[in-house]
């Protein structure tokens, strides 16, 4: 087998998504396995979209208010315990450390799932005034879930990386604001910078986070898996976790209060949704916005013209220093198998570079997302590099709009509900809510709750009865099967 059909995927995404799914990560050089299931090293190629994430949505946060701290990855038991609903939400994918070195420990430790019990325990001794309000803080780190479903790199690991938030209130507004002012940069990161179509909205109450009064989230849906992705969530806590740890402060008529608090998180989960969406059947495609290396030179070299394309080459890089270009220069790999390697790994630009180019005062583009070549003069190359590549962001978003919107059907009774979902459709739904319903059509279908979409909260519910009960609606909500 050559080295270009070792590079090539050898299924297809629309017959196999997730065979498929497996080759792109694998030849895109995005992971490599480690010896323990579901815990993977992040290579480069993909950590690098992960910084694109945390610079973006850093930004918003610390321009909002919020400072970044960090808590410890060991968490004793004892607070884990404190809050009864959290920690049955969260017992059955707890990993603990029973022994250090030699010795078997007195309390076991959980290897940090979350951390609002450690948080909240820290803000039991820093709130005690109404001054100390509000409090802001943001940590980036890794948490450890201990799944037991399949792993599925970047979807479902049992180690991943992530942001977490938590903040506490004076007021409930003040808390309730802060939700969704997250959640909008939530879907900012998810838009203008993965080119992920956004659902924002509130999860049912049989989905909502463990010890939270709501959580709301965004969410999108790949359509050529019939599944959703929830992309991250943005919980009211209430005063839970405030009565349950002790934060109490004097308001200003020195009278004892809990605060509200919120807590919020998106992950690496955002990578595999950006794979999942954009990425085709010749591997890995890069969002312009979250691409280190935007463009790739690629010189044609031809014997005693070297150095007329080596002397362009410098003064092409020069002009696209910002774009982070590289060169690939390497003269034991023909051109062919060269632009199938950088079609691999989603470099959004390639720009071929030939002694008949130079001469004429031109070079070749090629977008990762068109199926075409076309030349571009070398006196427009740093304008028309821009505009392709904002070009190519637009049409990701706008074309995996499009893919959802196909996908996406509104039913009114259970028996379309049924046929929809096993075409593999979201299915937009009138519903009384109840955990009861839910389980059941899960049970029946496979498909739960995605979303109580913000956008159709003002569409009536008079006279519109339960698709699935009968009962008179109390919301209109997203069904299908998720990841």
């Amino acid at each position: 087998m050559s080295k270009k059909q070792q590079l090539a995927i050898s299924v297809k995404k629309e017959d196999n998504i997730n065979e498929w799914y497996t080759e792109v990560i694998q030849k895109a050089d995005l992971i490599e396995y480690t010896d323990v299931s579901g815990c993977i090293i992040f290579k480069p190629n993909s950590y690098q979209v992960w910084e694109s994430i945390q610079r973006f949505f850093d930004e918003k946060i610390k321009h909002s208010g919020v400072r970044n701290a960090y808590f410890p990855l060991f968490i004793p038991e004892k607070l884990l315990n404190k809050e009864a609903d959290h920690v049955d939400g969260f017992s059955a994918e707890v990993a603990w450390v029973t022994q250090g070195g030699n010795s078997e420990l007195k309390e076991r430790l959980a290897i940090r799932p979350t951390s609002e019990t450690i948080i909240g325990n820290a803000y039991s001794k820093w709130i005690n005034s109404y001054r100390d309000l509000p409090m802001r803080l943001n940590q980036w780190c890794n948490v450890v879930r201990w799944e037991f479903k399949h792993p599925t790199p970047f979807l479902r690991n049992r180690e991943f990386l992530w942001q977490e938030g938590h903040s506490a209130f004076a007021t409930k507004e003040e808390a309730e604001a802060e939700v969704l002012e997250i959640l909008e940069y939530y879907s900012q990161v998810g838009e203008e910078l993965l080119a992920i179509p956004i659902d924002k909205g509130k999860k049912s109450i049989g989905e909502k986070f463990a010890g939270a009064d709501f959580t709301t989230t965004i969410e999108s849906y790949v359509a050529e898996a019939g599944k959703a992705i929830q992309a991250g969530t943005s919980h009211m806590l209430g005063q839970n976790f405030a009565k349950a740890f002790d934060i109490e402060y004097l308001d200003k008529d020195q009278k004892k209060q809990f605060p509200y608090q919120t807590s919020w998180g998106i992950s690496t989960r955002l990578i595999g949704a950006m794979i999942m969406m954009h990425s085709d059947n010749n591997g890995l495609v890069l969002p312009p916005k979250v691409a280190h290396n935007k463009v790739v030179l690629l010189p044609m070299y031809f014997k005693g013209k070297e150095d007329v394309v080596n002397n362009e080459l410098d003064s092409i890089m020069l002009k696209l220093q910002k774009f982070g270009a590289l060169v690939d220069d390497n003269k034991k790999e023909q051109i062919g198998f060269k632009i199938n390697k950088w079609e691999m790994q989603g470099i959004p630009l390639q720009i071929e570079v030939g002694p008949r180019d130079v001469e004429q005062g031109v070079v070749t583009f090629n977008v990762r997302d068109l199926n075409e070549k076309f030349q571009v003069k070398l006196e427009d190359l740093e304008v028309r590099v821009e505009q392709e590549l904002e070009n190519m962001q637009k049409r990701l978003l706008e074309r995996a709009r499009d893919k959802i919107k196909e996908v996406t059907v509104e039913v009114s009774n259970f028996e379309e509900f049924e046929k929809a979902i096993k075409e593999g459709k979201r299915c937009l739904v009138p519903w009384a809510e109840s955990t009861q319903s839910e389980d059941e059509i899960k049970e029946k279908t496979g498909a739960k709750t995605s979303c109580i979409p913000f956008s159709h909260k003002e569409k009536s519910l008079e006279g519109v009865n339960c698709f699935y009960s009968g009962k008179p609606a109390t919301c209109y909500v997203y069904f299908c099967k998720s990841f």
